[in-house]
């Protein structure tokens, strides 16, 4: 007798277990379309059927699930970088420079019809999250090229040296200001904090003269900061001499006239005398006059070997000698 196949019978699904599969599934779509995290780096635009209607800050919020409501997490206080004419990579904590050149976004023409290789970078950041989100669609190409026609014209309006050397923070002050003239003026909400600029590479033709240049404008700044450094060594140096001399010219004018003065009150001392006893002043300034020539201290000898006494010194003869 043949074996039959014989199927076990289908245990029944109970309709209480799919309705708690159900409610389940919605449970976890409720919590999953309605719960959302910002970062502290963040804010949520929160929009409405697409259309705005608040904004959240940092932490964990609600809102209405099953897309009723979204939110859109967008970096405010994070500083961005747009790099122009070269690239770099970032592979965890290490930066890597590419060789890679972009000649499409630096290469300019100057006002003076020479052609320069100018590479940027400017840093912003999202100041305003509603802006940014729905004023604009192509933001990132919308910042790069206003970027590149603001640095395209502040170039072309020097001359290829004023962009090489003196002018290159005049050139990032002026592209700061005029950036966030325009990106204010489109709404877009974001401020510019920084525009740097990197390598200026002139043509290749002409680099050596241009090289040449830069030397020649490096030794011209060099000799002027030794000649200031001579100017401020010597300058008070002299005047400290000047004032030595004055004082010193100051010092002797002083010491003349008091000594001036001393001879005209001594002068007016022997006077009174000499009006009081004409006879007996004229003989003591003999003696003090002889006494002051021939005394012990003078250089004046009296040789006479036929006196015997050099006393009185009023009647010597014509026979006296002297040295």
């Amino acid at each position: 007798m043949a074996e039959r196949n014989v199927t076990p019978p289908r245990l029944p699904i109970k309709a209480g277990t799919i309705v708690l599969v159900l409610v389940a599934l919605a449970a976890l779509g409720f919590l999953g379309t309605s719960v959302f995290v910002v970062d502290q780096t963040e804010q949520a635009v929160v929009t409405t059927l697409g259309k705005f209607t608040r904004i959240a800050e940092p932490g964990l919020h609600w809102k209405a699930p099953f897309g009723i409501q979204r939110n859109y997490n967008i970096k405010t206080k994070v500083v961005q970088t747009e790099q122009f004419g070269f690239r770099t990579e970032q592979s965890g904590a290490q930066t890597t420079y590419s060789s890679a050149t972009f000649p499409e976004e630096s290469t300019m023409l100057t006002g003076d019809l020479n052609i320069v290789d100018v590479e940027w970078i400017i840093q912003y950041r999202i100041e305003d999250a509603r802006a940014w989100q729905f004023n604009v669609e192509e933001r990132h190409r919308t910042i790069r090229d206003i970027s590149q026609s603001v640095i395209n014209k502040l170039v072309g309006d020097r001359t290829i040296l004023d962009v090489i050397g003196s002018e290159r923070l005049n050139i990032e002050f002026q592209g700061l200001a005029l950036m966030n003239e325009t990106f204010a003026r489109y709404g877009m909400g974001i401020k510019v904090i920084a525009v740097k600029l990197q390598n200026i590479v002139p043509p290749a033709g002409v680099q050596a003269a241009f090289e040449d240049v830069n030397k020649a404008i490096q030794d011209m700044n060099r000799l002027i900061n030794e000649g200031k450094e001579a100017y401020n060594t010597e300058i008070p140096r002299a005047r400290g001499e000047a004032d030595r001399i004055i004082q010193v010219a100051q010092g002797y004018a002083t010491e003349r006239v008091n000594k001036a003065r001393g001879d005209v009150a001594r002068f007016d001392a022997v006077l009174a005398e000499y009006v009081k006893a004409p006879a007996v002043t004229r003989e003591r300034l003999y003696y003090e006059m002889m006494e002051q020539v021939f005394g012990p201290d003078s250089d004046v000898d009296l040789i006479d070997s036929e006196l015997g006494s050099f006393l009185p010194i009023k009647n010597l003869g014509t026979t006296g000698g002297t040295r």
